[in-house]
């Protein structure tokens, strides 16, 4: 029997022989249907048949009618499965995450049928006259008309209007007009262009300060890329920030491109898998998971926010999106950007070696200047007994709320406080299952453990010496820092972001509109504010703990905190009126401190290399798990 090797969606080490009936002709990267135990799953084909067995295999069942999986991306799987030491059906599984079996839906618009005489009442006549020579979906055009469904169909189905197939994605135009960029934008873009043109691997570091227009800058590259009839992958390290990129991406090109996140539903991911596959996907903008879709011609890869740690997936199959993304580049002849006000050192590095190209942009568009960053002292300027905001922050937020400005409160610590003790026998709240603190999540009423997910009810007595209310909450989250600013600032607007309180795409573009519109005047948020966000009415940023994450055993402490306060102390000051930032610490003399003061972050980065290089730490050399 002749066979074929088949890899499966599943954690097995490679793939299974499986036999070929007469007239099945297969080739690797095709999909296939096989028997597995008592089931039947999706399967893809890995390497050609390799000869003739004496004993039966269980056959392939069908060819499905779905383009082969890419040569490029069958090796880009290879190689996570290789350098991440993880198992190759494993890795497949995230490129396989959807129901192959299903057919993509179909989407259908209607036209005006030219010519049509039959008489029609006036509710009919308005669908008609918004649709003019437009197509339009049912809904959409219901909507438009302000008519229900019914009239829609009835128009449809006495020859009024006629369905028309449709592409999922409109087209987006690379040549709309967007907005004025500046000389070093002008320039940079240029560069991108080219590099595009050229349809050739490369990797470029595009560095600029926060506010200085990068993503309309790669924007330019995007344009090429569209006009060489390839497709364009752009990654974020979080979907919240989608909904402000997808508002400038539709006024860049006058529509919004796929998007892919964990969000979307199972049929919505499903039709997007097809229209990636099938070429009808030219732009799409995704978390760490879209580098695994089956682009047929990858054109462009954009890595927004390089240096950010949510591009490193911890569960299941470890591997760095960044690292893999510039893989799967050089895979697919294509040219990748990585983008960043504070890159990583291991890109930093890279460029130094000649590895990586690198473009800047110094300044911040439209003539806004850097934020102004200053140290309070805590040892000079203590918060009040069982407070965490000094007094010079709670002057400087008075001010700010005073002008009609808004300012934020920055703390990355999820819930109300980090620890629970009991004050009689001193004991910790822990997690049964990893024994790491419980944090306190007051809004919900519960303890949960920030590393493996157990949740628990706040006990009223002590689980070690039964002590009826002797439980305290130690140290501050950032539920915390906003039960003091109500206290504090009692007039003024308040909106705490942070994910486990605005978890989808959808919630974070109500908040970011309730920012834009002036309803919101004080923010209060964790990491999740740090990032892209254009608030243009911020100008003070307080952060609380500004010595958080330097402490514990990381590597990249020093690296992380610097690029976190960096890009948070950013969103002030964005537009016309100046921005300040204000880090609260107990050590004002932290190389860290004063880098951010002084705005030198290359400094910052050389010193950190000759620190890591003697001892051939990363990015200098790597280390292995035990």
């Amino acid at each position: 029997m002749r066979s074929v090797s088949v890899l499966l969606p599943y954690p097995f080490a490679g793939p299974f022989d499986y036999g070929l009936v007469e007239g099945l002709q297969l080739v690797p990267g095709d999909l296939v249907l096989v028997p597995l135990n008592k089931s039947v799953s999706v399967g893809v084909v890995w390497a050609e048949a390799e000869g003739v067995f004496g004993q039966a295999l269980r056959p392939v069942i069908e060819r499905l009618d779905i383009a082969p999986m890419t040569e490029s991306l069958r090796k880009l799987i290879d190689w996570v499965a290789y350098y991440y030491m993880a198992r190759l059906g494993s890795v497949l599984a995230m490129a396989l995450r959807i129901d192959l079996r299903a057919a993509p839906a179909e989407r259908l618009v209607y036209r005006a049928v030219p010519g049509f005489a039959g008489k029609l009442t006036v509710q009919r006549q308005k669908p008609l006259s918004c649709l003019g020579d437009r197509l339009l979906s049912a809904g959409d055009l219901a909507r438009a008309a302000g008519v229900g469904p019914g009239v829609v169909k009835s128009l449809a189905a006495i020859g009024a209007i006629a369905p028309v197939a449709a592409p999922l994605f409109i087209y987006p135009d690379p040549d709309h007009p967007g907005p004025q960029l500046s000389a070093a934008q002008l320039d940079a873009g240029l560069a991108l262009r080219d590099l595009v043109t050229g349809r050739a691997f490369s990797v470029t570091l595009l560095q600029g300060v926060t506010g200085s227009g990068k993503t309309e800058t790669y924007f330019e590259a995007i344009a090429q890329c569209l006009r060489e009839g390839r497709q364009a992958l752009v990654l974020l390290p979080e979907i919240a920030l989608s909904s402000q990129w997808l508002a400038r991406f539709a006024r860049r090109f006058g529509v919004e491109p796929a998007v892919w996140h964990s969000d979307l539903g199972p049929a919505r991911r499903r039709d997007t898998w097809h229209a990636v596959a099938k070429g009808e996907a030219p732009v799409l903008v995704g978390a760490r998971s879209a580098l695994f879709l089956p682009f047929p011609d990858l054109g462009l890869i954009v890595v927004d926010e390089e240096h950010e740690t949510s591009f490193k997936q911890e569960d299941g199959v470890t591997y760095h999106a960044r690292d893999a993304a510039v893989v799967r580049a050089r895979l697919s002849a294509a040219p990748i950007v990585l983008v960043s006000a504070t890159p990583s050192l291991e890109t930093v590095t890279n460029v130094a070696r000649g590895r990586y190209r690198q473009l800047d942009l110094p300044d911040r568009h439209g003539g806004a200047s850097l934020p102004a960053i200053a140290a309070v002292d805590l040892r000079e300027f203590p918060p009040e007994r069982g407070m965490f905001l000094s007094q010079p922050v709670i002057d400087a937020i008075h001010a700010t709320l005073a002008r009609g400005e808004q300012a934020m409160l920055f703390l990355n610590r999820r819930g109300y406080a980090p620890l629970t003790l009991c004050r009689h026998c001193g004991h910790r709240m822990q997690c049964k299952y990893c024994t790491a603190w419980l944090v306190e999540h007051r809004g919900r009423r519960s303890l949960i453990c920030h590393h493996c997910g157990h949740t628990a009810p706040r006990p009223s007595r002590c689980p070690a010496c039964d002590a009826e209310d002797s439980l305290a909450a130690i140290g501050p989250g950032v539920e915390r820092i906003a039960e003091e600013a109500e206290s504090l600032f009692p007039a003024a607007r308040r909106l705490v972001m942070a994910s486990d309180m605005i978890s989808s795409a959808h919630e974070a573009a109500r908040a970011v509109a309730a920012i834009e519109s002036r309803q919101i005047d004080l923010i209060i948020g964790t990491q999740m504010v740090a990032k892209g966000w254009h608030f243009p009415h911020l100008t003070l940023v307080v952060v609380v703990d500004a010595d958080l994450g330097l402490a514990g055993g990381d590597l990249r402490a020093g690296e992380r905190t610097l690029q976190l306060l960096h890009q948070v102390a950013g969103r002030a000051g964005r537009a016309e009126a100046p921005g300040q930032a204000l880090l609260q610490t107990y050590n004002p003399d932290h190389p860290v401190m004063q880098a951010l003061i002084a705005g030198d972050f290359a400094n910052f980065m050389t010193c950190e290399a000759a620190v890591r290089r003697p001892g051939h730490w990363p990015p200098f050399g790597r280390q292995q798990r035990a």
